[in-house]
Parts: structure tokens; C-alpha cells; sequence
């Protein structure tokens, strides 16, 4: 994963790209766009894609299918009854469920890495606010950073979760100021202790009132605050736009973008970064735009990013499950994510999770392989409606072990097997002639193998 990216012209990176016969538009590059933008997708979806172009699938991506309304009334419906449970865990089911259904999963995908940006805990948040979050996230998955960061900044969760309720002008709690510039919008080493100390004062008489936001006068610090060489009262949240000002900002926003959704590492240079950096300004913070620009580029098809991130527990399970039209026992997978160290509205802390190569070890491997073993045998979880070995006779048309490997192989991994690995699971599977397990086994089988950790 050492690639070199300080030698890539900028120009080149982030043109259109446009299929031809040295780079042509195949299945391949059609499963790893669903696969960074969708969570995945199923061989109707890439056959259909054969026919389309990387354009026209972002923008159907982008936009809200006719069903998506309804859906998510559903959706909301069924959170507001497990939030009755008052167990913030079942909405860690209720997510996985909506990931594996939604008719948006680009929406879905974003709400996941806001949560991981912009985290907070059911820990030590409450569910009721907890889900209000989730809900904004969702609401501005695409839509303007700047807007989302004042959001959030008001938001009920993430004042509890940083304690900015005892933000009081006699005392500043400093959490929220620091993790606004560090974590949210400038990055470590983009501002001074001193920028902290007078940013928190900004923040003063922020609180909640009954799960609201409510804004307490005889708490605020209404004096004027320096910050990055301006001095002003920086009245409501004037001082998130000043921050959104500074040069920095833009730069680390789209390098997490970049991170999300071409490569983990190695960290690209600013000059790459640049000109989606300046289209966001441009655009006024909104995502929507660079997403589409990112998805759509030439850089995203190329060998710098195919097959370039490792895959978190979400990744590799729901992956999967919308990879082969699965449906599965949304308790449990919540449950198994959070062993697997991404349980959903449980970050690890307030960085989110640390993602890429963190994810991998000689333990974890093992326990995701065990994770997709335990959901595929599940009684609850069907294929397409089928149990597994059905849904690979009659809806795959698959008769063999070797052909269900070729189409994990198409259909999952982002890179192909090794030939070595090839040769020894069809010696190990190619005699089995009972379908029920050659399929099971051979799939879990293969999540174990490290092809199945990179997507």
C-alpha cells in the first residue's frame, strides 16, 4: 500500500474519467465503485452498470429514489418503538438494518462517517438524543459542512458528550473548542493553546434544557475573545465561520473525504488536495459536489485506489450481505460489530475510530471470519429470501465450489486471489459435493484470507 502519490498531477487526478480501450469500463471498476460509495451491490446492479457510465451511477447514487421517502418513515417509525426500550443497543440493530435495506446507501455512508467524525457515545449519551443526532447526520449527509458543523455545535448529544453544559463564563470547559479546531475542522497543530482558551469563551452559556438546545445570557462571556489574530465578541457562532476561514480547513476536510473514499494511506500532499479544497469553498462547504467529484475521477479508477482501503467490521459484514440481496439478524450483527470495535453509536472515543490498517491484526482476522461464519448460519439470515445454498443454485446458477469461488472473487474481493490460494481452496473444496457446506465454509473460508480485508 506504499504508493507514491506527491509525483500525481493534480489534473490528471481529479479529470472525468472517461473509459477507452487501455482503461475500459468493466465489472470491476463497477463493483469498487459500489463498493466505496454503496457499501456494495449485487451482479444485477453491476451488470446494469456495464451499460451506464461512472457519471450516471453517482448521480442516481446522489439522488433520492422515488422509495426512499417512504422507506425512511419506516425506518423512523421503528426507531421511535426500540427507543421506548430505552436500550441504546437496539439502535445499533435498527442502523444495521437500515444499512442493508436503504435505498439511499450513499446517505447511509456518509451518516456512518459523520458519526466516526463528529463523534459521541450512547455511553454517556443518552438514546433519545443520540438518534436526534443520527437523524441530522442523515439529514445532511450531502449537504453543506458548514451548516452541519453549526449544527452540531448546538446539537444535544455532542453537548453532553463534551460537557459543554458546564460551559460557564466563570469557568470555560475547553473539550469543545479543542475538538472543533483538532478533530472537526483544522487538525492538530492549525491553532495555539491561546486560540482554545478564547474560542471556548465563545461557547460559554450553551446548554441544554429537556433534550433542547437553549442558550443561557447570564452564563455567556459576551467579551471580545482574540482568535487567530481577530478580536471580536464573536456573538452567536460567528467564531465557526472564522474558523472555517482559515486556509487549513477546507484542506483537512477533503483529505478525510480522501481517506473515505480513494485510499488509507499514505497520506496525500496538500497540492493533490488542492483543487477539491478550493471547489468546496467555491460551492460554499457543500459535500455533495466533491463526492461527485472523487467518484467520478480518474484517480478513483486507478491503481491508486482500487483495492486500496482496508474494510471496517461494517464494511466486510454489510458488505457482503448487500453483495449476495442479504438479509440477516440485525441484533446480532449490531452486537458482533461492536466486539469487532465498531459498534454503532459506541466510537471508542471522541477521535471515532482510527480506521485503515488499525482495524487489521492476527486477532481481528480471525474474529470477522468467525463473525461472517456465525451470520451466514444464522437462521435469520436469507439470501434474496433463500437460505444460502439456495439462493447459490437457483438464483446464481452456481453448481460448484470453484465457480462460487470465482464469484466472490467478482462480485466481493476487490483483488483477485492469489493463484496459490486459488489452488488450494479448490483442492481443499472441489470433491465436497454437499452445497450446504462447501458454500458456508468457503465463504468464511475466504473472509479469512487477507484479499477479503481490502475493499
Amino acid at each position: 500500500m506504499n504508493i507514491r502519490l506527491d509525483s500525481i498531477d493534480a489534473d490528471w487526478a481529479w479529470h472525468a474519467y472517461k473509459p477507452n480501450s487501455e482503461h475500459p469500463w468493466n465489472k470491476r471498476l463497477a463493483a469498487h465503485l459500489f463498493r466505496r460509495a454503496a457499501f456494495g451491490g449485487n451482479y444485477e446492479l453491476y451488470d446494469q452498470a456495464l451499460s451506464s457510465s461512472p457519471e450516471v451511477i453517482v448521480r442516481q447514487l446522489m439522488d433520492q429514489p422515488a422509495q426512499a421517502a417512504e422507506q425512511l418513515n419506516q425506518q423512523r417509525q421503528l426507531a421511535q418503538t426500540l427507543l421506548a426500550t430505552g436500550n441504546a443497543k437496539q439502535l445499533s440493530a435498527w442502523w444495521v438494518h437500515a444499512m442493508l435495506s436503504t435505498p439511499r446507501p450513499l446517505v447511509e455512508r456518509m451518516t456512518l462517517f459523520w458519526h466516526g467524525h463528529f463523534a459521541t457515545s450512547a455511553e454517556k449519551v443518552g438514546e433519545t438524543v443520540m438518534y436526534r443526532q443520527n437523524e441530522l447526520l442523515r439529514q445532511s449527509a450531502l449537504g453543506s459542512f458548514r451548516q452541519l458543523v453549526h449544527d452540531i455545535a448546538r446539537d444535544p448529544a455532542m453537548l453532553v458528550y463534551l460537557d459543554s453544559t458546564t460551559n460557564r463564563k466563570s469557568h470555560p470547559n475547553e473539550n469543545f473548542a479543542r475538538e472543533l479546531m483538532e478533530l472537526f475542522c483544522l487538525g492538530e497543530g492549525n491553532y495555539s493553546e491561546r486560540d482554545v482558551q478564547e474560542l471556548a469563551r465563545c461557547f460559554t452559556g450553551w446548554e441544554i434544557r429537556q433534550d433542547k438546545f437553549r442558550f443561557n445570557r447570564f452564563q455567556h462571556d459576551g467579551g471580545t475573545k482574540t482568535i487567530f489574530g481577530r478580536a471580536s465578541q464573536f456573538p452567536d457562532s460567528e467564531a465557526i465561520d472564522w474558523i472555517l476561514e482559515q486556509p487549513q480547513s477546507a484542506v483537512f476536510v477533503v483529505n478525510k473525504l480522501f481517506r473515505l473514499f480513494v485510499a488509507d494511506e499514505p497520506s496525500p500532499p496538500h497540492k493533490l488536495l488542492q483543487p477539491l479544497a478550493d471547489e468546496l469553498r467555491t460551492n460554499d462547504w457543500k459535500i455533495g459536489p466533491i463526492i461527485q467529484r472523487i467518484l467520478t475521477s480518474q484517480l478513483f479508477y486507478s491503481v491508486f485506489a482500487v483495492g486500496k482501503k482496508v474494510r471496517s467490521p461494517v464494511d466486510l459484514a454489510v458488505g457482503l450481505m448487500r453483495s449476495l440481496d442479504g438479509s440477516t439478524n440485525s441484533q446480532q450483527l449490531g452486537q458482533e460489530l461492536h466486539q469487532l470495535g465498531q459498534g454503532l453509536f459506541y466510537p471508542p472515543n471522541v477521535k471515532g475510530w482510527d480506521g485503515g490498517r488499525a482495524w487489521i491484526n492476527s486477532s481481528t482476522i480471525l474474529s470477522r471470519a468467525n463473525c461472517i461464519g456465525r451470520m451466514v448460519r444464522d437462521d435469520k439470515t436469507r439470501f434474496a429470501g433463500l437460505k444460502l445454498a439456495e439462493y447459490i443454485e437457483t438464483k446464481l446458477k452456481l453448481s460448484s465450489p470453484n465457480q462460487w469461488i470465482e464469484y466472490l472473487e467478482e462480485m466481493w474481493l476487490a483483488n483477485p486471489l492469489r493463484p496459490a490460494v486459488r489452488e488450494r481452496l479448490n483442492a481443499n473444496f472441489s470433491r465436497n459435493t454437499d452445497t450446504d457446506q462447501w458454500s458456508t465454509e468457503l465463504l468464511q473460508t475466504i473472509s479469512a484470507l487477507p484479499e477479503a480485508q481490502l475493499g
